[in-house]
C-alpha cells in the first residue's frame, strides 16, 4: 500500500463515516489471562467511546512506510486451508460474527505475542464503499467501484495511571487521585486484506509497529502467516556491510561522501513518490559505480550483496540514509551536515596533519550562545 491508499482508509475513522460493522476486544493481563472481552456492534458503543476508538484506529495506520508500516505479501504456500491466512479470511468473511473464530484468533495472539504486561486486543470489521475517482483524483460518491471488506487489529498496552493529586468538586478538597488502568495508543496492528490499487488484495497485509525495531517477528509469522519485514536498522547495517566488504581498504572519505550525495539526489528526484524508494542489487551496484568505486572492487559485488542481503532483497533509501544528514565521527568530535551543504567541508593537510576544514560565515552559536568567530577587522 502507498501513502495515498493508507490515507484513504485512515480517513474512514471519523465521525461522519459509519463503515465499521462490529468490534471485538480482549483484555489480557501480564500472566496471559483474559480478564474481559467485548463482542458487539460498533455503534452500540457510546459516542465518547467511539471517538476514542477512532483515535486508536488512526494511530495504527500512521508512521513511515517501510519503518512503521510494512506491506507484506503472502506466497501460495502461506495460504493453505489450515494457515493463519485462512483464519484471517474467515474473520473477514464472517464479519467477526462467529465467536469461535474470533476466540481462536485471540487465543493465538495471546500464545504468540511476547509483551509481558497488560494489553488490549481490538478487532474490527469494516465495509468501505469505495468511491470512483475522476481523472483529477476527485471522489465520485455515486460511482462506487466495490465494497472493501476488511478487518483491522490493534494491540494496545494497558498501563496503570501515575499517582497524583486532583481536585474533588464534590468535597471541595484536593485529594489523592484514584489510579486506574488506561488503554494507550497501539504498539502493534494490521489491516487485512491490504488495499492495493484501491481494491482488496487478499494476498497482502499491512502491518504496523510503533517501535520500528520491535517488529514481533514470531507474532507476524505465526498469527499472520506472513514473512517478517526487515527493520530500518537492519537494512542500514546490511548496506554498511555491503560497502565494507566491497570497498575493503579502499573505503575512503571521498567515496562515502559521493555515495551520500548521490543518495540525496535520488531522494530529491523521488520525493513526490507515494512509495519509498528502494534499490535492488543492480541499482546498488550502479550507485557504487557512479560514486567512483573502481571496477576491480565491483568484480565480486554480486556475491557480496547476496551474502549480506539475499539476491532478491531491495534496500529502502530512507533506511540506509537515516536522518539524511552527513555525519562524521571521531573519538572526540561529531560533525553533522545538511546533505545540500557538503560543500562546507573540505579535507586538507595542515602543518603535516590530516584535517577536516569547515567553512563558517555568520550565525555561529557555541553552547546556544551566538558568537563571533574572529575579532573585528581580523581576516
Amino acid at each position: 500500500m502507498n501513502k495515498r491508499e493508507i490515507s484513504e482508509i485512515r480517513k474512514q475513522f471519523k465521525k461522519d463515516n459509519s463503515a465499521i460493522t462490529r468490534i471485538c476486544g480482549c483484555y489480557v493481563d501480564a500472566q496471559k489471562q483474559i480478564r474481559t472481552s467485548l463482542k458487539e456492534s460498533f455503534f452500540a458503543l457510546s459516542e465518547e467511546e467511539i471517538f476514542k476508538y477512532y483515535e486508536i484506529f488512526r494511530k495504527s495506520l500512521s508512521g513511515t512506510i517501510g519503518k512503521n508500516l510494512h506491506s507484506l505479501e503472502y506466497a501460495a504456500r502461506d495460504e493453505g486451508a489450515d494457515s493463519a491466512h485462512a483464519l484471517l479470511m474467515r474473520l473477514r468473511d464472517d464479519r467477526l460474527t462467529d465467536d469461535e473464530t474470533v476466540d481462536a484468533f485471540f487465543n493465538k495472539v495471546i500464545e504468540n505475542y511476547d509483551y509481558g504486561e497488560n494489553y488490549y486486543i481490538i478487532l474490527i470489521h469494516s465495509a468501505y464503499d469505495v468511491p470512483g475517482k475522476t481523472s483529477d483524483n476527485e471522489d465520485l460518491f455515486d460511482a462506487s467501484t466495490e465494497v472493501y471488506n476488511h478487518i483491522l487489529c490493534c494491540i494496545c498496552p494497558v498501563s496503570l495511571s501515575e499517582p497524583g493529586l486532583s481536585y474533588n468538586e464534590l468535597t471541595n478538597h484536593i485529594e489523592e487521585r484514584p489510579r486506574d488502568w488506561w488503554v494507550q495508543p497501539p504498539m502493534t496492528g494490521f489491516l487485512f486484506p491490504s488495499f492495493d490499487d484501491r481494491s482488496a488484495n487478499i494476498h497482502g497485509i499491512l502491518y504496523f509497529s510503533k517501535n520500528p525495531e520491535e517488529l514481533h517477528s514470531e507474532f507476524i509469522e505465526t498469527c499472520l502467516g506472513a514473512p517478517s519485514p526487515v527493520s530500518f536498522k537492519s537494512q542500514k547495517e546490511t548496506f554498511q556491510t555491503i560497502l565494507a566488504d566491497t570497498l575493503g581498504d579502499a573505503c575512503e572519505y571521498g567515496i562515502i561522501r559521493q555515495i551520500h550525495e548521490n543518495l540525496t539526489d535520488l531522494t530529491e528526484e523521488h520525493k513526490e513518490d507515494t512509495e519509498p524508494l528502494r534499490l535492488s542489487m543492480p541499482e546498488v551496484r550502479d550507485l557504487l559505480e557512479s560514486s567512483g568505486v573502481e571496477p576491480n572492487r565491483l568484480e565480486h559485488f554480486d556475491q557480496v550483496y547476496e551474502s549480506a542481503a539475499g539476491k532478491e532483497m531491495s534496500l529502502l533509501v530512507p533506511a540506509i540514509t537515516g536522518s539524511g544528514k552527513f555525519a562524521v565521527k571521531t573519538p572526540d568530535v561529531d560533525i553533522r551536515v545538511k546533505p545540500e551543504r557538503l560543500d562546507l567541508i573540505e579535507t586538507r593537510f595542515i602543518d603535516g596533519r590530516r584535517c577536516l576544514v569547515i567553512a563558517v560565515e555568520n550565525n555561529v552559536e557555541v553552547n546556544g550562545m551566538p558568537v563571533k568567530m574572529w575579532k573585528d577587522g581580523q581576516e
